[in-house]
């Protein structure tokens, strides 16, 4: 009798913790993945990029999910990170998809708020939804990676993103189960590589700070004002600089002191 059949026999809860329990042991061999991407979009959050998620129903509760550990913290305090769940924006999701279909719900927002290097992260269980499929296109043109969440592989969703992570099971609830599994793991992964991404950074700064020559000074050019002189006084009678860089010269037009 198969794992499978032991399930359909027994009670619901057992009969679902089974499905998830034959589903976990394979899982395992996800943990390379998660720790490469955890590094990843370490890097590029530190260096200004941001992670988009989308999913539609319980994988848009999924994605929202993850945005929150993100901008929020997981455990330890740190930075916030950028990550938008899509769907979350209702008026803008509404919009859309009323003015162009639903197909477009995901794909115009990739179009509005992804920048070259930004990382698209899609879930579905399915792998096939649409809007989604939509999503990775616009993603594409735009010049994010995009990554997936999916049920089992292969399908479209898979096929169409540069990486994926499929979960190996036929029940939708076990494959978005195993989802939570991977956006705790990743989320654990990506602050493992904080610290690291940081110190990279600096250093990258620090090169390219030094690297960078002063400009020259032209000594037959007009004297530049040490740091500070925008702010001392000026002799009476001579143009007063304010703080936005406009010059007043109450003297031009014979009415100092006029009100205008």
């Amino acid at each position: 009798m198969t794992t499978s059949t032991r399930a359909a026999r027994a009670g619901l809860l057992d009969a679902h913790l089974t499905l998830l329990a034959e589903a976990l042991l394979p899982y395992r061999a996800a943990e390379p993945l998660l720790a490469r991407w955890g590094t990843e979009l370490a890097g590029i959050l530190v260096g200004g990029g941001r992670l988009l998620v989308a999913g539609n129903g319980g994988s848009a509760a999924e994605a929202q999910h993850l945005t929150a550990e993100l901008v929020g913290r997981l455990r330890d305090e740190r930075r916030p990170l950028s990550a938008i769940a899509l769907h979350a924006e209702t008026s803008a999701l509404t919009a859309i998809g009323n003015d162009y279909g639903y197909d477009e719900v995901f794909a115009r927002q990739v179009r509005a708020h992804g920048r070259p290097g930004d990382v698209l992260l899609l879930m579905s269980t399915s792998g096939s939804s649409g809007n989604l499929l939509a999503a990775v296109a616009a993603a594409r043109e735009v010049g994010l990676r995009c990554w997936a969440f999916t049920g089992p592989t292969p399908n479209p969703l898979a096929d169409a993103c540069h990486a994926a992570l499929g979960g190996a099971s036929p029940d939708s609830q076990v494959v978005q189960e195993l989802h939570l599994v991977s956006t705790h793991v990743l989320c654990e992964y990506v602050d493992r590589a904080l610290p690291t991404a940081l110190t990279a950074l600096a250093g990258q700064a620090a090169a390219t700070a030094a690297a960078s020559p002063a400009p020259p000074v032209d000594p037959a050019g007009p004297p530049v004002d040490p740091p500070g002189a925008a702010d001392r006084p000026v002799a009476d009678g001579g143009p007063v600089r304010a703080g936005v860089e406009v010059v007043v010269d109450p003297a031009a037009d014979g009415r100092r002191g006029d009100p205008a």
